[in-house]
């Protein structure tokens, strides 16, 4: 009996050596080079053994102060943080649960042992998903990281009340780290929400350009802008070139960052071959576009007219497709060219619009001018653009064909005596005689008149009053 009494607390006592043993075991192997390997052991034993563990009191404690230190964090942001204070109230609730959630998930971290692979991404799964992802809009990267360093500064501020005694050191090493993992867990989130905005208005912008080009309502042009935020400062316009080639995101991002550098607002979008930029807010649309030419590839780069908003720029783009399509008749044109300085070469490719301004802008205004101005220029350009000849051919001074080429120039704003201009001309006065605006009447021809009666044809001739 009394031996058997006897017997049992050596066992005791020679079971508790093994005991501690198993306790106090390294967690896993250890490289005899790290210096630092007796720390790391205890650090990782530390916070590695949630029962029983040194750190096991210390994480109850700070499970059970989840929604105090939530609630401190909410109020020093509130003191500090100026931008916070104008925040919606659901926004403010939304952040209250990311602290409790990330307080939570520092009990987590440190149960699995702070700092591997796949606890980083719990931290992102289980603080930032407890806000809806329409946070990550109205909340900036900066502005989180400084929630972050307010919500550390509370719990570091907190560490003699919730560490256990003698874990003090510990738990405010292990809250560095989990601040710094914690960090780029948000990064990854607002990495995600980029990529994932970036793609969604990539899509928005290819919408909106092809509303553009084929014409759609103003109503339609006006929901994807805002959808996109433009903010349609005036004047609008449209510029047209070859697309460089590549991904469409990287032609784009070129595109946005110079429109930064110069401080116009653009929406871009590839067609195929084609670069379609929309500019808004820029003077001058054809210096902008001089300073984006960087981003087109070879080749003709068109802008069409400047327009007062993004409802009318379809007027803008279809001048500047139809440029683009006529440019490669003028070699020499500059780049970037205005699609009005291309208006014989869209006549010619077929641009009804092209030719309407030509009838009526150009060759109805010499009409209404009267005198004797058609004559004078159909007589100048046949004479090869020579003063002399046309002056002999109308039986004038060369002075008078000088005035009356002056004249030309102020009401139409071409000038006969530019060689581009004299062919916009040839042009002009070429549609508005093979489109009337009217059927031509059958006439008497005016040879068998006399200069009286065909001076008085002329003044009464129907198409020509009709433009």
């Amino acid at each position: 009996m009394d031996g058997a009494a006897d017997s049992g607390p050596p066992a005791r006592r020679r079971a508790a050596p093994s005991v501690i043993r198993s306790r106090t075991g390294p967690p896993g192997p250890l490289t005899g080079a790290d210096v630092d390997g007796l720390l790391t052991t205890c650090q990782a034993r530390a916070v590695s053994t949630p029962d029983g563990g040194e750190l096991a009191a210390t994480l109850r404690r700070i499970e059970r102060s989840a929604g105090a230190l939530a609630t401190a964090s909410v109020a020093r942001m509130d003191e500090t943080l100026p931008w916070f204070r104008a925040l919606p109230a659901d926004q403010r609730s939304w952040v209250m649960l990311v602290a409790q959630a990330g307080a939570r998930s520092l009990v987590q971290w440190l149960q699995d042992g702070g700092g591997t692979a796949d606890s980083t991404q719990e931290v992102s799964d289980d603080v930032f998903d407890a806000a809806p992802q329409a946070l990550a809009r109205s909340i900036t990267l900066q502005q989180t990281v400084a929630l972050i360093k307010v919500t550390i500064d509370v719990v570091e501020e907190q560490v003699s009340q919730l560490a256990a005694e003698g874990e003090e050191q510990l738990l405010r090493e292990a809250v560095l780290r989990f601040s710094r993992e914690i960090a780029f867990a948000a990064a990854r989130v607002y990495a995600r929400a980029a990529e994932s905005r970036g793609a969604w208005d990539a899509r928005l912008q290819a919408l909106l350009v092809d509303a553009l080009l084929r014409g759609d309502s103003p109503d339609v042009l006006a929901s994807r802008a805002a959808a996109l935020g433009w903010a349609d400062a005036p004047p609008v316009a449209v510029a047209v070139g070859r697309s460089p080639g590549g991904e469409v995101s990287a032609v784009l991002h070129v595109v946005y960052r110079q429109a930064r550098r110069i401080g116009v607002e653009v929406i871009g979008g590839v067609h195929g071959d084609r670069l379609v930029i929309v500019l808004g807010g820029a003077a001058d649309p054809l210096s902008a576009t001089g300073k984006l030419l960087d981003a087109f590839g070879d080749g003709p780069v068109v802008v069409g007219p400047a327009v007062p908003s993004l409802d009318e720029a379809t007027e803008s783009a279809r001048a500047a497709l139809s440029g683009f399509r006529a440019a490669p008749a003028w070699p020499t044109a500059p780049r970037p060219v205005p699609a009005a300085d291309l208006l014989p070469e869209r006549a010619l490719a077929g641009d009804a619009e092209a030719r309407r301004r030509l009838r009526h802008d150009v060759y109805a205004t010499l009409v209404r001018a009267g005198g004797e101005l058609l004559e004078t220029l159909d007589a100048f350009l046949a004479a090869g653009g020579t003063l002399e000849s046309a002056a002999r051919a109308l039986f004038v001074h060369p002075n008078t064909v000088r005035y009356r080429l002056r004249r030309i120039a102020e009401v139409t704003g071409f000038s006969p005596l530019s060689p581009r201009d004299a062919f916009a001309l040839q042009v002009a006065l070429t549609v508005g005689r093979l489109d009337p605006v009217v059927p031509v009447a059958t006439a008497v021809p005016t040879q068998t008149l006399t200069p009286a009666a065909r001076k008085s044809s002329q003044s009464s001739d129907d198409p020509r009053r009709s433009l």
